[in-house]
């Protein structure tokens, strides 16, 4: 059981640390790549990359691993809100700094651990609402600009609105789980797309210029494929709360990867923002690790 669980765990810091490509990564691209189009390509090298690995497996896979006609609302739920997620995350990216934007990611973890303790009636644990306040306290610091006035950011508001997205997707995720992981993330792959590149030409957003799609989708393959194939590995046994909160590292590495990659400069309250959102992480490891024993 321990060593299962140190495997999830491993699961759950990979797919963080392939999910912070993300946001800088996005950020470069969203200098060529109009955001909803972004979100497309992005969940299109998902699907193609994920569906390459799944097609030496079809044959051997079992009947009752892939998934069936009562997993259809989890896996309708989970499409609808992969098509909205992205999409504001983009639009935030391009409104804010990809630092501010990383860290704000973490509000995911809030929306997950409500929702799988509300509706799906997972059990949440003293330390877990521990780390869930340090986080909160560290996403209001850092989503208002300046002291003198509550002025909300507008590109805030967009990544804390895909985080509630990621959060109800996470839980509908968890639902279907135990299914084949491969056909999970090719399916939300390739639908989530079609329905991005459907807004994105209803907005009247112009395919990128054919330099820009490689790298898009080698974005998509790795931060969205990868990511979500861990994550859900993950899921099946650390579950929707836990699992979210290991995910929390990922928005220390984007921000890592922002300062370094982009240059940005870096706020006081960024820091204080940082050191909450440590201290929170932190209680999230002392949970998992006191039931692991």
């Amino acid at each position: 059981m321990k060593n299962q669980k140190l495997a999830a765990i491993a699961y759950a810091l990979a797919a963080a640390f392939f999910y912070a490509l993300n946001v800088p990564c996005s950020k470069i691209l969203l200098n060529d790549v109009a955001p909803t189009m972004m979100a497309a390509f992005l969940y299109l090298g998902a699907g193609l990359g994920v569906g390459l690995m799944y097609l030496p497996r079809l044959k051997k896979e079992k009947r009752e691993e892939r998934l069936s006609r009562k997993d259809l609302p989890y896996t309708i739920g989970m499409v609808v809100l992969d098509i909205f997620a992205p999409i504001l995350l983009m639009l935030g990216v391009s409104l804010s700094t990809s630092a501010n934007a990383a860290l704000l990611g973490n509000f995911e973890i809030v929306a997950t651990t409500l929702i799988a303790l509300f509706v799906f009636k997972e059990r949440v644990s003293k330390w877990l609402w521990t780390a869930i306040g340090f986080i909160t306290a560290a996403i209001m610091v850092l989503s208002f600009e300046g002291t003198g006035a509550l002025s909300f950011s507008v590109g805030s508001l967009f990544v804390l609105g895909a985080s509630a997205c990621w959060g109800l997707e996470n839980n509908c995720t968890r639902s279907i789980s135990e299914k084949s992981t491969y056909q999970i993330v090719t399916i939300k792959g390739f639908f989530s797309s079609i329905g991005s590149l459907v807004i994105a030409l209803a907005l009247g957003e112009k395919l990128p210029k054919i330099r820009y799609i490689f790298p898009a989708l080698l974005l998509g393959f790795v931060a969205y494929g990868l990511s979500i194939f861990t994550y859900i590995r993950a899921q099946k046994t650390l579950g929707a709360a836990k699992t979210s909160a290991y995910y929390a590292f990922a928005p220390f590495i984007g921000a890592f990867l922002s300062l370094t990659l982009l240059r940005e400069a870096l706020s006081a309250s960024y820091f204080t923002a940082l050191l909450m959102m440590i201290v929170g992480t932190g209680f999230v490891i002392y949970d998992t690790l006191r039931h692991s024993r």
